[in-house]
């Protein structure tokens, strides 16, 4: 069983905080930078690899709530250490109407504080933490959620962009 994450470490960007700005590769080989969205709100959604259980729950919850979120003058983005390759593969077959950033070095996942120690079976490793953050129109944070489990992160996005 994975190891829940009940605390947030300091290293976690709080709410009111700029959003640490990042240019990641995404599935359709464009580059996108939290900069250039100023103007909209952003759920940026850090989960550990794509197509395992968890994961699919996760991007999947968001797919079948992006009307909502755009309605919300929203834009969702999932961030994994996944390749472009792999992000492909994930998002046309769960037909994902956002696009997957590629952090392979997890450089962003550490900006954000999601990159941590994880354990499963007694093994220690290292890895993505779920979590996610909704960014304000003007480049702040405005919820974080650590250690959120697929369905939680959700339904909490959507909580946070309702308010």
């Amino acid at each position: 069983m994975a190891q829940k994450h009940t605390s947030v470490p300091a290293n976690v960007p709080a709410v009111g905080s700029p959003a640490p700005d990042f240019a990641l590769l995404a599935d359709d080989g464009q580059t996108v930078r939290l900069s250039d969205l100023r103007g909209q709100r952003v759920v940026l959604y850090f989960y550990p690899k794509d197509d395992t259980p968890g994961c699919t729950a996760q991007a999947c919850g968001f797919r079948d709530s992006y009307v909502e979120i755009n309605e919300k003058n929203a834009v969702v983005f999932g961030i994994s250490p996944d390749g472009v390759k792999s992000h492909v593969k994930f998002r046309s077959k769960f037909d994902l109407p956002f696009r997957l950033l590629a952090d392979e070095e997890h450089q962003v996942a550490e900006l954000y504080g999601v990159w941590g120690e994880k354990s499963m079976y007694g093994k220690t490793y290292f890895g993505i933490i779920r979590s996610h953050f909704v960014v304000d129109e003007a480049g702040h944070i405005a919820d974080v959620q650590y250690g959120v489990s697929p369905t939680d992160s959700v339904q909490n996005a959507l909580a946070a962009l309702r308010l």
